[in-house]
C-alpha cells in the first residue's frame, strides 16, 4: 500500500500513527495483512449513496450500508471497492456518537484526514461493485408499472429499479437460468402468480410486483432483503440471516438500492406516495 499527496504522517498525526494505520488496512481492504490485535475480526461498513460506494468504520448517515466482518488471520481479505487495479481518494474524520469515524466519502462535519493510493493484490476476491447503472428509463412501460405498484401497495420507484437491475427494462430477456421477462420471472413464480405470458411486458410487471409485495411482507418491509430473496431465494436470505454473502447478490442489492434512489428523485412526485404495504 502506498501513500499519495496529503498522506504525510506529521505534527499531532503521529501520535496515532499505528491506530489510523488499522483503520486505513481496515477501510481500504487490499490484501494488506493487518497489524495484530488482539480482536479476532474488524467490521467495516459498505456504503451506497447517490450511486456512489464508499467504506466506513461505521454506518454513514443518509447512505445504504452494510456491514462485513474481517479476520485479522484472514488469508485473503476481501476487496469491497469492487475494482482491481489502483484506488485513490481521500481518507475523513467525523466524530459520530461521539466516537471517531473514519471513512472515504466527505460526510457534513468531517475533515480530510489523508489521501491514499492503494493496489488490491491480484488475486483478492473483488466485490462485484455496482458496474454502469445507465439512467432511469422513465418512459418505458410506464403506465405498467404504475398500476402495479398501485395495486399491490409497493413503491412505483423500486418496482422499476428491480426491473432495470434485472432485464434492463427488456421485455425479451431470458437470464442463463431460465429467468423471463422484464421481471425475469423464473416459471414456477410466473406459475404461482398466475402469469402466463411472461414476456408481456403488463403480465411480467404485475406477476413480479405481486411477488415483490410478498417478499417485503415476509421481510417486514425491509427492501434490501426483500431484494436479496428476489434474486437469491427466500431460503438463502433466512439461513444467512441477512443478505447471503454472495458476490452476485451483494452487488444486486446494492444496485437495486442505487437506482431506487434514482427513480425516486427522477420520477414525479405525485407517483412516489409512501404506500404502506398490506
Amino acid at each position: 500500500m502506498t501513500f499519495g499527496a496529503g498522506g504525510g504522517w506529521h505534527g499531532p498525526l503521529k501520535c496515532r500513527m499505528a491506530g489510523i494505520r488499522r483503520a486505513l488496512a481496515l477501510l481500504l481492504t487490499a490484501g494488506l495483512a493487518l497489524a495484530a490485535s488482539p480482536a479476532p475480526a474488524r467490521t467495516v461498513y459498505r456504503c451506497v449513496a447517490d450511486g456512489t460506494l464508499s467504506l466506513s468504520t461505521a454506518p454513514e448517515p443518509g447512505s445504504q450500508c452494510v456491514a462485513q466482518a474481517v479476520a485479522d488471520d484472514a488469508a485473503k481479505l476481501p476487496n469491497l471497492w469492487g475494482v482491481n487495479g489502483v484506488r485513490s481518494g481521500a481518507i475523513y474524520q467525523r466524530l459520530q456518537d461521539g466516537v471517531m469515524v473514519y471513512g472515504t466519502r466527505e460526510l457534513p462535519g468531517s475533515t480530510r484526514l489523508m489521501g491514499f493510493t492503494v493496489t488490491p493484490p491480484a488475486d483478492s476476491p473483488a466485490h462485484a461493485g455496482l458496474g454502469h447503472l445507465g439512467a432511469p428509463m422513465l418512459a418505458v412501460h410506464a403506465a405498467e408499472f404504475s398500476a402495479a405498484a398501485r395495486a399491490n401497495g409497493i413503491d412505483d420507484a423500486w418496482l422499476r429499479a428491480v426491473a432495470h437491475v434485472e432485464s434492463g427494462m427488456q421485455a425479451d430477456a431470458v437470464s442463463p437460468k431460465g429467468a423471463q421477462g422484464i421481471m425475469q420471472l423464473m416459471p414456477q413464480v410466473a406459475a404461482q402468480y398466475r402469469v402466463p405470458d411472461p414476456f408481456s411486458p403488463a403480465q411480467s410487471i404485475a406477476g413480479g410486483a405481486q411477488y415483490l409485495r410478498d417478499l417485503l411482507h415476509r421481510f417486514h418491509g425491509d427492501r434490501r432483503l426483500a431484494a436479496a430473496a428476489y434474486n437469491a431465494g427466500i431460503g438463502a436470505v433466512q439461513r444467512y440471516g441477512g443478505v447471503p454473502p454472495y458476490a452476485e447478490t451483494q452487488a444486486y442489492v446494492d444496485k437495486v438500492e442505487a437506482l431506487y434512489q434514482s427513480y425516486r428523485s427522477a420520477l414525479p412526485v405525485m407517483a412516489l406516495g409512501q404506500v404502506s404495504v398490506r
